[in-house]
């Protein structure tokens, strides 16, 4: 057959460039024809470069690599490559090729690849009940990877002092700088635990650095925050958080 085409999709770029370029050493015949950091991205791309093969982060932004597998239905044989064992049973049973751990692992990936160039000339598994079968829950993350410019910043949710919804991206503050992520809001506020509230539509902030919560004259409640400077707004759908005011 001609030239494999590769898609990587995962929102980490270090872990993401980590796997391209072991991808290269170990499946140089390959063509990586497409890489995304999010589930949407990598829907679009696919859709432009069909790729034969994709390697799917399990837990990205936007549609996570389960819906995305299901959205490729009969065209694309997967590996699915996460830092959570719990779905590697699962990634078998729906009737996907391989999966790879995170931190990738030269030998793991280069018998993912052998059993991948075996099932290349044959069609690819159907995956369509995927996402509809298993439910992804929540889990916190250890760290973050959030950029300044050209520079990936890595930072422990325990450091951070609030998320701010942006267009794009999330803002995450903490005392010593602010960064942007790809994560949404509302898929930080479900993961992080009980140590961060959601305030408001576009806040999240950590417990341990509200100060006080102020009722200003016209009603309005915000947020004194410990370590930094901002007031921050409380919504009247969470203001029964704050029951002494």
């Amino acid at each position: 057959m001609l030239r494999p085409r590769i898609l990587i999709a995962d929102d980490e770029p270090l872990l993401r460039a980590e796997l391209r370029e072991s991808l290269r050493r170990l499946w140089p015949e390959a063509d990586i024809v497409a890489e995304a950091a999010d589930g949407y991205e990598a829907l679009r791309l696919a859709r432009e470069h069909q790729p034969d093969a994709a390697f799917l982060d399990i837990r990205m932004p936007g549609l996570n690599g389960l819906e995305l597998a299901a959205a490729f239905g009969l065209r694309t044989h997967v590996v699915f490559v996460t830092a959570y064992q719990e779905h590697a049973l699962a990634a078998f049973d729906s009737g996907a090729l391989d999966y790879v751990l995170k931190p990738t692992d030269p030998l793991r990936l280069a018998r993912a690849i052998e059993r991948l160039r075996t099932r290349m000339s044959s069609p690819p598994p159907d995956l369509r009940q995927l996402a509809r079968t298993l439910a992804i829950k929540p889990t916190a993350p250890a760290w973050l990877q959030a950029s300044v410019g050209n520079t990936i910043h890595f930072i422990a949710p325990e450091d951070v002092i609030y998320f701010c919804a942006e267009t794009k991206y999330t803002r995450v503050v903490t005392t010593q700088l602010e960064a942007h992520i790809r994560t949404p809001l509302k898929e930080l506020a479900d993961a992080l635990g009980e140590q961060f509230w959601q305030i408001h539509r576009g806040y999240v902030v950590a417990l341990k650095h509200i100060a006080a919560a102020v009722r200003d004259e016209d009603g309005a409640l915000w947020l004194k925050l410990r370590g930094h400077a901002a007031r921050l707004p409380v919504s009247q759908r969470y203001q029964h958080r704050f029951k002494g005011m």
